[in-house]
């Protein structure tokens, strides 16, 4: 049930944060996705939905630790998680906050986080699903 909700929470939060212009880049893969413009210095969120093979399961949490593990001490990132679906232990999804799109692109920018594409492509099933949104207002409750 909590997962539901958090999943739900950020589709909301990804539907409600989504305005600005966008940018077309290329991942690993070479196939393009967007990447949302920051109006002014709003932080951002990357969200990136990942299928991974069942027999690569173990293999791609382990590789990912060194990403997650990084990524926390990068002084833009407010927040870096993994999650694992409970009902299809295959289906992954990073949920990653930042203070603002400098952040994103000096994340983008550094050697580990260049390097986990290609030490993940033999695990996932299909090429990641990324979203970049840009977060206007944060509200706490």
């Amino acid at each position: 049930m909590k997962v539901k909700l958090l999943v739900l929470l950020f589709s909301l939060a990804l539907i409600s944060s989504s305005y600005g212009s966008k940018t077309l880049i290329e991942n690993t893969e070479g196939k393009g996705y967007l990447k949302q413009s920051p109006v002014a210095d709003n932080g951002m969120m990357i969200i990136a939905k990942l299928s991974v093979k069942p027999e690569k399961v173990k293999a791609f949490t382990e590789a990912a630790r060194e990403i997650i593990e990084k990524s926390k001490k990068e002084p833009g990132c407010k927040s870096y998680q993994l999650y694992q679906d409970p009902y299809d232990n295959s289906k992954f999804i990073f949920v990653e906050e930042y203070k603002n799109q400098a952040a994103v692109d000096a994340h983008f920018a550094a050697g580990y986080f260049k390097a986990f594409g290609p030490k993940i492509s033999d695990f996932v099933q299909v090429p990641a699903k990324i979203k970049i949104v840009s977060v206007a207002k944060e509200v706490n409750q």
